[in-house]
């Protein structure tokens, strides 16, 4: 039954990827939307199944971005190459960090993980040299998908970069839907509902967290690499810890413990900013106030109201089908 589910999800984010191109009229706009809802799925990994609330998505984020950034212009690497490495760089920086910060528990945790999302803003601030500092680094181009010199795929146009990122978007997705699914998804769930129990148990915590941490940083690295691909720049705001509260913010408002949800978050939250940030300079202060409607009322966010909303039709049509199908008592008599 819950493979039944997984599968009706995937197929659900399938159909929803491919009908977005009908849905909105700029291919920047979806694509930054497939871009946010990968790293709000990689984020989710922690906060959902790993209860890990970690400050630090931005760090992966951003060194994804530089990652890209520098092998794009100094080498000239090849597109594949370069999400490799995004991937790669991702997963060992989350690996540095995730190693100091599972140590703590809490509010500690927490901490630490914002501490080192200011240290390597900082880092990346100083060193301009290498990251360009202030200005970050620009004229970055989007190479195509090519073997040994043929072009196998175009992304100059909008669109034909989002049916890039929708493949790999596609890919992320079934793959994190699969780890979430297998015996290292639900000892995770195990570890996050009792942390004790599960070390009484024999696993190894600190290893699945370290691991989770991993995956999480590597999914987010190439979320980093695509959207530096999208952008031609690779600006210093990608790595500020303000890239971390916005993807924790999709994750929250979307609901944590299903990737679904995360793809809603992030949907509502790029589709919402682009909105509101036309009509109103301080659009932010409006997603205040959801996000404290989500804390009060919403605890499984906006995908656990969908969930209501469901059961209740459900219950309401079962409802209606026991008296269509029960005699009235005056015809018995």
């Amino acid at each position: 039954m819950n493979a039944l589910m997984k599968n009706r999800h995937i197929l659900a984010i399938a159909v929803f990827v491919a009908l977005l191109p009908l849905c909105l009229s700029s291919g920047s706009l979806a694509t930054e939307l497939l871009i946010y809802a990968m790293a709000a799925c990689a984020c989710n990994l922690l906060l959902g199944y790993t209860g890990l609330m970690s400050f630090g998505q931005g760090i992966f984020f951003g060194i994804g971005s530089y990652t890209t950034g520098l092998l794009a212009l100094h080498l000239g690497a090849p597109l594949p190459l370069l999400i490799v490495a995004a991937c790669l760089a991702g997963a060992l920086v989350a690996a540095l960090v995730g190693w100091f910060a599972i140590r703590q528990r809490g509010v500690y945790f927490v901490m630490l993980t914002l501490a080192f999302s200011q240290m390597f803003y900082f880092i990346a601030y100083s060193l301009k040299d290498i990251t360009g500092g202030d200005n970050g680094l620009l004229g970055i181009e989007r190479p195509d998908v090519a073997l040994f010199g043929a072009t196998l795929y175009e992304t100059a146009s909008p669109w034909g970069y989002y049916g890039l990122v929708a493949v790999l978007f596609l890919l992320v997705f079934f793959v994190l839907s699969r780890i979430a699914a297998s015996t290292f998804g639900r000892t995770l769930l195990a570890i996050r509902d009792n942390e004790g129990r599960a070390s009484a148990l024999g696993y190894n915590v600190r290893a699945f967290k370290l691991l989770a941490f991993a995956l999480s940083g590597a999914v987010t690295g190439l979320a980093g690499a695509l959207h530096v691909l999208l952008t031609g720049i690779a600006p210093l705001s990608n790595i500020e810890y303000h890239v971390s509260e916005m993807i924790l913010l999709m994750t929250v408002i979307g609901g944590t413990g299903s990737l679904t949800a995360s793809v809603l978050g992030a949907t509502v939250y790029v589709l919402a900013a682009d909105w509101l940030s036309s009509l109103w300079p301080r659009w932010l202060m409006l997603f205040g106030f959801l996000l404290i409607a989500v804390t009060l009322f919403m605890h499984q966010g906006l995908w656990g109201v969908l969930l209501r909303v469901r059961d209740a039709l459900k219950h309401r049509s079962k409802e209606t089908a026991v008296s269509l199908a029960t005699p009235d008592s005056k015809e018995l008599s």
